[in-house]
C-alpha cells in the first residue's frame, strides 16, 4: 500500500533517511532533524512531499520529492530526492509502487518530467531504473554548493 506521509511518519522517515545515507556511505553528512523535516513536509508552505510504502502495517519504504520547473516545457515536474525500501522488504514491488505513485501524480497534474539522481556505483538501483525505461542524462553534470563555498558566494566570507 502506498499513501501520503503524515506528521506521525516523520520519525520513521528520518530513520530511513539515515539508513539510506549509511547505504550510500554518507551517514556523516546527515543533519536533518525531525523538526526540520516536519516543517518542510507539513508547515505552512510545504516545500517537499513524501509517500510511504506499507506492508502488513509496517513501514517498508518511502519516497521524498519536490516540484521542479522546466523553462523549456513551461510546466512543473517532480524531482525525486529519495527512494528507499528497507532491505527486508526489497523485491516486494515497493520501489515500483512508489515510482508509479509519482508517475501518477505527474500524469494527474500535467507535470512532464520525473527526475532523480543515482550514485554511479549503485548497480541494483541503476538496473531497476533502466528496466523502467528511464533515460540517463549523461550529458549533464551536477554541481552543488554547500557550507563555506555557499556562504562565500552569498557574501558572508569575503
Amino acid at each position: 500500500m502506498i499513501r501520503p506521509a503524515t506528521p506521525a511518519d516523520v520519525p520513521e522517515i528520518v530513520s530511513m533517511i539515515r539508513e539510506l545515507a549509511t547505504y550510500e556511505k554518507a551517514a556523516h553528512e546527515v543533519r536533518v532533524t525531525e523538526r526540520q523535516l516536519h516543517d518542510t513536509l507539513f508547515g505552512d508552505r510545504p516545500a517537499a512531499f513524501a509517500h510511504i510504502a506499507e506492508q502488513d502495517g509496517e513501514v517498508a519504504g518511502f519516497t521524498l520529492w519536490f516540484l521542479t520547473f522546466s523553462t523549456w516545457r513551461g510546466v512543473h515536474g517532480v524531482y525525486m530526492e529519495d527512494l528507499y525500501v528497507r532491505p527486508r522488504h526489497r523485491g516486494g514491488g515497493h520501489g515500483l509502487a512508489l515510482m508509479r505513485e509519482l508517475a501518477g501524480i505527474c500524469e494527474q497534474r500535467g507535470y512532464q518530467r520525473l527526475e532523480w539522481a543515482v550514485l554511479d556505483w549503485n548497480e541494483p538501483s541503476i538496473g531497476f531504473y533502466d528496466k523502467l525505461g528511464a533515460v540517463r542524462q549523461d550529458e549533464w553534470l551536477r554541481y552543488r554548493l554547500t557550507d563555506e563555498p555557499l556562504e562565500r558566494l552569498a557574501g558572508r566570507h569575503d
